[in-house]
């Protein structure tokens, strides 16, 4: 009865009428409802722009999948939207032909993408390509006669001797056949037995070994992300020639990668990132500016900067300057991209926004070479900004409580695309000369106009040591004057991600809790981006207690701050290094009803061996397990240690094929505790890695954020129907 009467007074409240429109609150299949947008490109009359937009679909109830579609703005307001591919595809990186007739875009079908050509004034895609590695990265060669190409070319298929020293104990390259390459009737002329001679014995595992029956690892970064690598490849550079039939043109060679190339003004060269390998790739982490002859296909180094690694370079269109980022690798724990550039000729080069002291994002270049633009995460934003290129003062073109996602530039038009509180996802275009400003799409603006949102308000407060930390703080829907509320403190990982307005990709989980009746609080501690260098590095050797201190100190400021927050009600989520995050406060802190960690590194020793972000132990804690000192460390900073502490009900999440953290440290977590009897459950997700939460599969997306409301419904106690149960 009690709930039938809860039930009864929360339909009168829920949905309310705003301005004579019914609005009614987040639910969790709005999450198919989302779409997004990148790969803004506009074209050379500076009248259109292409992008992408990524939509979740559905098909048979329960096969979920992800749609990416080209699409056609006009940008002289003229007409709508309009889309340009269709159907079950996968259709990214556009890229305009240089007299404006047609786009080359890249098509994945299955796991091979090739290039294809849509002509704008009618008549049906193409494919132009038929690389055998695949092919991305399109680029159009300044008289639109070529496109330039990258392809990934498996370690077995280069021909020729590495130039690092063979890493495979007691063994040479040459030392077996190599079936990888050979054709069936090749094959067949080697002999191989199980019970000949070593020549031959070795000849028959290496057939074995081709068909990865077995796996045979001898790299060092041997994790991907969904499964073992133990094959290298190198992202080498083609030219296809338009309505042409010859065999494309390899650039590149060998065992080397040249990656984010681009065209030379005058189309006679081409610069990239690269850098010969003199020991293995694998323990190679630095890359530099290389110049490749395109009548010659002869590749050369163009810069070498002491103490940087070079990378993202790109041509001023005068083609007498070039661009690119700069990383300084004097401490690698959290460094930060700056812009920087260089004559075209060589040169020194220079950096051009250090005084920001905040990592820069994409680079375009204005028509007249002068300014260039450019995107940077800053206190919870992603604001738009630009800097004369010859150096001088930074300026902040816009960008509030809100986030620029991607960009283009050309003449007086910027078409960008934003996420905001208000609507995740849409693009605009803003005039440089007269500063106006206009929407373009609306592709999340329909399904948005009758749903609740709730907006974040922002905070500061002061630490101990001076160290500001900014926080949010998200009210439940339809929260009353007077009445508590359970709250949710929401971590973020990486550890040095942002969170705040203008960061997408917590918008429908947070809507979603605030629909439930959960307020929210959250916060950037020392070591997030977004607050410049030293603070970045705030958290070095100090995962746990630094980071925890300032996130719990939000919690409490809020309290402060908001006495709607029932203190007797709280609880904590987070993913990745957040993860571990949940796992070190309950292991601390037992104020909390119920915790969530997602896909977290509970162990730091298991860690560095088991996911493909290992390097964050060495730099994050200056050294490895098998010393003593900083074994030490990691043990005093791994959650693992403190499970005898954590008496908070815990709902453990992993993928099964999550390597970037990988999955033992999240099964030492739950059966330590299991053991221990205490209240905890284990999800893992199959065919899922890291990026569940972000670009898992949608269905495996919403049922992860209904396991955790659901685990926290357990122990909540709501002062009224929570409003995303009301129909």
């Amino acid at each position: 009865m009690k709930m039938r009467i809860q039930i009864l007074l929360v339909t009168l409240l829920f949905p309310v009428l705003v301005f004579g429109q019914i609005k009614k609150p987040i639910v969790a299949s709005d999450l198919m409802k989302i779409a997004t947008t990148s790969q803004i490109q506009i074209s050379p009359d500076a009248n259109k722009a292409v992008i992408t937009v990524v939509r979740k679909a559905v098909k048979n109830e329960n096969d979920y999948y992800y749609t990416r579609h080209l699409y056609l703005l006009d940008l002289l307001g003229k007409s709508e939207p309009m889309q340009l591919t269709f159907g079950d595809k996968n259709d990214n990186q556009p890229q305009w032909s240089p007299d404006g007739k047609q786009i080359a875009f890249v098509r994945t079908d299955g796991d091979k993408s090739q290039l294809w050509i849509l002509p704008l004034a009618g008549g049906e895609a193409h494919v132009i390509t038929k690389s055998e590695f695949g092919a991305g990265n399109p680029r159009w060669s300044p008289d639109g006669k070529k496109i330039l190409y990258s392809a990934s070319i498996p370690f077995s298929k280069i021909e020729g001797s590495t130039p690092w020293t063979y890493e495979r104990p007691g063994r040479t390259k040459d030392d077996e056949p190599n079936f990888k390459p050979l054709n069936p009737e090749e094959i067949k002329k080697i002999v191989t037995s199980p019970d000949g001679s070593l020549d031959e014995v070795r000849a028959w595992l290496a057939k074995n070994t081709a068909d990865n029956n077995p796996r045979v690892l001898i790299r060092q970064d041997l994790q991907g992300e969904l499964n073992l690598q133990p094959e290298e490849s190198f992202t080498h550079l083609f030219v296809t020639t338009i309505g042409s039939d010859e065999k494309d043109t390899q650039l590149t060679q060998g065992f080397q990668d040249f990656q984010s190339a681009d065209w030379s003004p005058d189309g006679k060269t081409i610069i990239c990132r690269s850098r010969v390998y003199k020991i293995h790739p694998d323990r190679q982490q630095d890359t530099d500016l290389w110049k490749i002859d395109v009548a010659t296909k002869t590749a050369n180094e163009f810069l070498s900067w002491t103490g940087y690694s070079v990378s993202n370079a790109s041509f001023s269109p005068d083609g007498t300057q070039i661009s690119f980022y700069a990383t300084n690798i004097e401490n690698r724990h959290a460094t930060q991209n700056q812009l920087a550039i260089v004559s075209a000729s060589a040169g020194k080069p220079a950096l051009l926004a250090a005084s920001l002291d905040r990592d820069i994002g994409g680079t375009v270049w204005s028509a007249d070479s002068k300014t260039i633009y450019f995107s940077s995460q800053t206190e919870g934003d992603i604001p738009l900004f630009s800097v004369p290129a010859k150096g001088g003062a930074l300026t902040k073109i816009f960008g509030s409580d809100n986030g620029v996602t991607d960009f283009d530039v050309r003449g007086d038009k910027v078409v960008y695309a934003l996420t905001e509180t208000k609507n995740p996802w849409e693009i605009f275009l803003y005039n440089l000369k007269d500063k106006t400003n206009r929407q373009l799409t609306q592709l999340n603006e329909g399904w948005l106009k009758d749903r609740m949102v709730s907006a974040p308000k922002e905070y500061w407060f002061t630490r101990p040591d001076g160290t500001k930390i900014q926080y949010w703080v998200q009210e439940p829907i339809g929260k009353k004057d007077g009445v508590k509320y359970p709250t949710i403190l929401n971590i973020h990982g990486g550890p040095s991600a942002m969170w705040g307005p203008g960061i997408f990709s917590m918008w429908h989980e947070y809507q979603l809790e605030n629909s439930w009746g959960y307020g929210l609080v959250y916060c950037n501690p020392r070591g997030s981006g977004g607050y410049g260098d030293k603070f970045k590095k705030g958290n070095f050797k100090n995962w746990g207690n630094g980071p925890a201190n300032d996130i719990l100190a939000s919690l409490d400021e809020a309290m402060k701050q908001h006495n709607w927050i029932d203190k007797d009600q709280l609880f904590v989520e987070g993913g990745s290094y957040a993860g571990y995050m949940v796992a070190w406060i309950v292991g601390h802190d037992n104020r909390f009803k119920a915790a969530n960690a997602q896909r977290g590194v509970y162990d730091l020793t298991t860690f560095m061996g088991e996911g493909n972000a290992w390097r964050l132990v060495p730099d994050h804690f200056g050294g490895y397990p098998w010393q003593k000192e900083t074994k030490a460390l990691l043990d005093s900073e791994s959650p693992l240690t403190y499970v005898e502490k954590i008496n908070t009900p815990l709902l453990i999440i992993h993928g099964d094929q999550d390597l970037r953290t990988g999955v033992i440290q999240s099964e030492m977590l739950y059966k330590s505790l299991k053991i221990m009897n205490k209240p905890v459950e284990y999800i893992r997700y199959p065919r899922e890695g890291h990026e569940l939460t972000r670009s898992g599969n949608p269905g495996r997306m919403m049922d992860h954020m209904l396991r955790v409301i659901e685990f926290f419904e357990r122990y909540a106690k709501h002062p009224e129907t929570p409003a995303a149960t009301v129909k």
